[in-house]
């Protein structure tokens, strides 16, 4: 009996023994049940074996595996455990202790610690001082790589695009023609490297044409779509006020006013974020070059000071009187852009007639030397265009203007008493009486209500205007083309040679034979114009007794080329924006 109770007090002690070693652990009541080894007879939680321990010097449970001599402090707790269950009749038990043990040993040595850690334990941040090596060095803004220096680069907007007040003197684009050129015209070039869908820009540029019988403006958008090539015309927007500027020559502040309601067309045009990048530019023609000195200069500041009030940029003279020689020049310009003729290796361009109220011109390109050395010093103008010099046969004819030439036919134009006199003239109808104001002054008009009125009467009367005034330049005779627009457009359309919307080529003589129609019947074209009669018989003195031009000689007739005006303002642009030097 002694015998028992001292058995099963060194069971105790050995339980007690192993208990004591749930010290180690954090957890509370010692590791997970199948992590415990019991004695025969004893239940788990009393004696058990801590295969594990806590590692309370670090910052994360080490497995024992890893540290052998935790294990083999144990070790001799596990022999004389064993030896003492061998001495009990139970020596099955006490074997399979043994080899349990020896197991366990083996298992410890060869253990992975990630079978039965959580995987937020698993993945802890390594300490720095045991793990430096594998930090790479943190860069917060790396260098860029070095280009290879045969990579495209993508060049960067021009300044020309938008510029500045500071540099918009040296803005020169060159916007290349609106439709495509013929294949005979298109140059090959090296391949360019294309920018970005998003580098396209827009800028504008608002030209004022202040004529003799109405102020017009002409909005014109343009479209940088690649910084290495020239821009694009896109469209053009127009809108025109009557009377002209000439009108108000007594009352500048009304002139004014009229300059004022076209700005605000144009503030509705132009985006207001480019009205700062956007010149304002007013150019007078014949109106008022035939006004004195005095009112003339009145009116242009006028106008002068309505721009500086405008949001958009008004650069160092931007109003001025154009002379009559950049007129001829700028719309042969409008006319030979629009058409593609600026670009022909072939020189093929086209001469254009311009009919205004106050002034005529005409411009071509001579073919023949002789055009040239016939021709008075004055009539002969150089400038460079698209690296290409251009010398034009041009000359503009003060007072020959459609307007100015009734008044010079009737005998008004610059007469004095006019207050009483009334000027007289077989090129209107017999009972035809009214007053007609002209660049501010009005006149007094009629037909000769006793006498006689027809084309032979009329064509005699206008004679007067035309000759020994124009000159006649040697090739105009030959098969040159011309366009002829402005007033000739619109008396065309008018008597119904053309139709109004699509304009059309037509022969000298066809004036000349709808002249004489018109004119021997002006009660039928009264309800039209009782000025027709007078002015297609001086449309077609001019073109055969002032120029010279045959009978068979082609006319182009139009207003608007690619749906711009075929106007000298498009030209005047090209000038301002790339100074054409014309002399």
């Amino acid at each position: 009996m002694k015998e028992k109770k001292k058995k099963k007090r060194e069971r105790q002690v050995i339980s007690s023994s192993a208990s004591n070693k749930r010290g180690d652990w954090t957890g509370g009541d010692g590791p997970p049940q199948d992590w415990r080894i019991a004695a025969p007879g004893v239940a788990p939680r009393q004696a058990h074996m801590s295969l594990y321990s806590v590692n309370t010097r670090g910052d994360s449970p080490v497995c024992a595996s890893t540290e052998h001599s935790t294990l083999l402090q144990h070790l001799p707790l596990l022999l004389t455990s064993s030896l003492l269950a061998m001495a009990a009749p139970n020596h099955l038990l006490s074997l399979l202790l043994v080899l349990l043990a020896g197991s366990l040993l083996t298992e410890a040595t060869y253990y992975r610690p990630h079978r039965y850690f959580p995987h937020f334990i698993r993945f802890r941040q390594p300490s720095s001082s045991n793990h430096i090596e594998n930090h790479l060095p943190e860069v917060v803004n790396p260098p860029p790589a070095p280009r290879h220096p045969f990579a495209p680069r993508y060049p960067a907007i021009p300044r020309l695009l938008h510029p500045t007040p500071e540099d918009i003197q040296t803005f020169h684009p060159e916007p290349r023609v609106v439709h495509p050129e013929p294949e005979s015209h298109q140059r090959s070039a090296a391949p360019v490297p294309r920018a970005p869908a998003n580098m396209t820009r827009v800028f504008y540029g608002v030209m004022f044409d202040a004529g003799s019988t109405g102020t017009r403006i002409h909005i014109y958008k343009f479209i940088q779509k690649d910084p290495v090539e020239l821009p694009v015309l896109d469209n053009e927007m127009y809108h025109a006020v009557k009377p002209g500027l000439s009108a108000y020559k007594d009352n500048p502040e009304e002139g004014g006013n009229t300059v004022r309601q076209l700005l605000k067309i144009a503030k509705k045009t132009v985006p207001e974020e480019e009205w700062r990048r956007t010149p304002v530019v007013l150019k007078a023609t014949a109106g008022l070059r035939l006004l004195p000195g005095d009112k003339a200069n009145a009116l242009l500041n006028e106008v002068r000071h309505v721009f500086h009030e405008s949001p958009f940029y008004v650069p160092h003279n931007s109003v001025t009187i154009m002379n009559g020689t950049n007129e001829g020049v700028l719309a042969w310009v409008t006319v030979n852009f629009l058409t593609g003729h600026l670009y022909s290796s072939t020189k093929r361009t086209v001469g254009i007639l311009d009919l205004g109220g106050g002034s005529t011109q005409i411009t071509f390109l001579p073919k023949s030397k002789k055009t040239v050395e016939s021709a008075p010093l004055s009539y002969i103008a150089k400038f460079n265009l698209f690296n290409s010099t251009y010398q034009l046969y041009t000359h503009s004819y003060l007072g020959n203007g459609l307007y100015a030439a009734r008044l010079a036919t009737l005998g008004a134009l610059g007469a004095d008493g006019l207050d009483w006199k009334v000027f007289t003239s077989s090129c209107l109808p017999k009972k035809f009486k009214e007053d007609v104001t002209f660049g501010g002054t009005t006149y007094k008009v009629s037909g000769v209500p006793d006498g006689y009125a027809g084309y032979r009467l009329c064509y005699y009367e206008v004679m007067k205007v035309i000759k020994g005034i124009v000159h006649q330049p040697y090739e105009v005779k030959g098969s040159s083309v011309f366009y002829a627009f402005s007033y000739y457009f619109d008396r065309a359309v008018e008597s119904g040679l053309i139709d109004g919307s699509r304009g059309g080529a037509i022969e000298v003589r066809d004036f000349k034979k709808r002249a004489k129609e018109v004119c021997n019947k002006m009660t039928k074209y009264r309800s039209i114009s009782p000025f027709l009669c007078m002015d297609m018989t001086y449309i077609t003195c001019l073109l055969k007794e002032g120029f010279g031009f045959k009978d068979n000689t082609v006319l182009q007739l139009a207003k608007k080329v690619n749906n711009v005006e075929t106007s000298w303002a498009l030209g005047a642009t090209f000038d301002y924006f790339r100074n054409l030097n014309i002399h």
